[in-house]
């Protein structure tokens, strides 16, 4: 039997549609530790520009791009901006999602990083309002917007493309691997603020908040030559690439994947509720009303990405032991018990207590859902319309929950007489239970005999 490059589009073994037709066990290997970096890699550089603007939102932009003399309604603007990035989140999710069951799960990604990157640079070295006044916001929301076009076509693309190339009995462990990236970047992001802050917050608001920013093209660089080695996955040059007839009209997923297409956007909805308001709500919260510094909450962040990268693995085996189903839905029903004692812990403000909840909620529990969905989503629709379907739902329910809940949870907040928190832990609840609920209407079993 010839060898082939396991880099070459060559259909695949049909007993093993996750190996290349003549690739040895060697070149399998070599194959998904290219694959395992490059996701890795590439998700890392990803998610550590989109937390960057999500602590910064928290921080500091409501201080240097909004004039308003009201601190809240300053940190509320900018909040707003943040949310305008997951409103474009589905532009990209379903535009990028659609291309990729086209033209190929790696051609995305390339195009993707290189939108995400260089938005995050050009905020950077965008003027505040002290200086071009009302244009200082308009611009960085029209920043924003692409920044979360790149970030809507990063997790759908990342997480089939390793699904797609895992082994029978590994798609657990191997669709988690865009989860340990994204935990990464949030490691390496609150590192940054961390440091940035040791002395105070007031280096960072008077211009220290631009050298990440500005540092990060050069992470863009190592990102894209990553990348740039990626090899297709199997299953799309087996199912779609050889076959043109194979590849899903997009109107055709919403007509018969519309009960995948529901499953997947309930998830999201519940899932990110519940991850950016124990990450990111926690942050604003505990600056505006607490009065806590923000070398404590970034500490606090760092310190549970720090505890994600060792339950990531964990959770990703228990997906191929018990069934990514049966993760994702243990999580949302922890999230929930979770809710209320997450947001005690955070109104005693104290430095232990913020890093206990920060650690469990953003830690331990946030990640049990997210390692759980690279294979749970993806194994909800066939190979041909895996990726629109996957980034379509999954985008618009980002969008609704985790751009409107952190916002939504901190005017839940401001709006209360005592900045009672009740409301916040209502919420906290309904998004667990949602998520309980969207993983009992499993879809998977219809396109897979593999439970994950």
């Amino acid at each position: 039997m010839t060898t082939q490059n396991p880099t070459d589009p060559t259909p695949s073994d049909g007993n093993n549609p996750q190996r290349f037709l003549g690739e040895t066990p060697e070149q399998e290997k070599s194959r998904l530790r290219r694959v395992a970096t490059a996701t890795i890699v590439g998700t890392t550089v990803e998610w550590f520009d989109f937390y960057l603007y999500a602590t910064m939102a928290s921080i500091v932009f409501g201080k240097v791009f909004f004039t308003s003399d009201d601190s809240q309604a300053s940190t509320l603007s900018a909040f707003a901006t943040f949310a305008v990035g997951f409103i474009a989140r589905p532009i990209g999710g379903i535009l990028f999602g659609h291309l990729g069951d086209r033209i190929g799960r790696k051609k995305v990604l390339v195009i993707t990083f290189a939108l995400m990157g260089t938005s995050t640079f050009l905020i950077g070295v965008l003027p505040t309002a002290g200086t071009i006044g009302i244009w200082a916001p308009v611009l960085l929301v029209i920043l924003r917007i692409a920044q979360g076009m790149g970030a809507g076509a990063e997790y759908a693309s990342a997480a089939v493309n390793s699904y797609e190339h895992a082994k029978s009995g590994r798609r657990g462990r191997q669709g988690s691997w865009p989860a340990l990236g994204l935990n990464i970047g949030l490691v390496l992001s609150s590192a940054v603020i961390f440091l940035l802050t040791l002395n105070g917050d007031e280096f960072l608001i008077n211009g220290g908040w631009r050298i990440p920013f500005i540092a990060s093209i050069l992470l863009v660089g190592v990102g894209m030559w990553v990348r740039s080695s990626l090899p297709e996955s199997p299953e799309f040059t087996q199912k779609v690439e050889k076959d043109e007839n194979a590849t899903s009209n997009f109107a055709n997923v919403f007509v018969h994947h519309w009960r995948s297409l529901l499953v997947v956007l309930f998830v999201a909805i519940g899932y990110n509720a519940l991850s950016y308001i124990f990450k990111t709500f926690s942050v604003a919260y505990l600056d505006e009303f607490q009065g806590v510094s923000a070398n404590v909450t970034s500490g606090a962040v760092m310190v549970a990405g720090l505890v994600a990268l060792v339950t990531v693995p964990i959770f990703g085996e228990l997906c191929d032991r018990l069934g990514s189903k049966t993760v994702i839905a243990a999580g949302g029903v922890l999230s929930a018990v979770f809710a209320f004692i997450f947001l005690a812990l955070l109104s005693d403000s104290s430095t232990w207590k913020i890093y206990l909840a920060v650690a469990i909620g953003t830690g331990v529990l946030a990640p049990m859902m997210f390692s759980a969905q690279g294979s749970f989503l993806s194994r909800q629709f066939p190979a041909e319309a895996r990726s629109t379907g996957v980034g379509t739902a999954r985008e618009i329910g980002t969008a609704i929950a985790g751009g409107l809940a952190p916002l939504g949870a901190l005017s839940l907040v401001v709006a209360s007489p005592t900045d009672s928190t009740v409301g916040v832990g209502c919420v906290l609840v309904a998004a667990g239970v949602l998520v309980v609920a969207a993983a009992l209407f499993d879809q998977g079993r219809r396109y897979t005999t593999d439970r994950n």
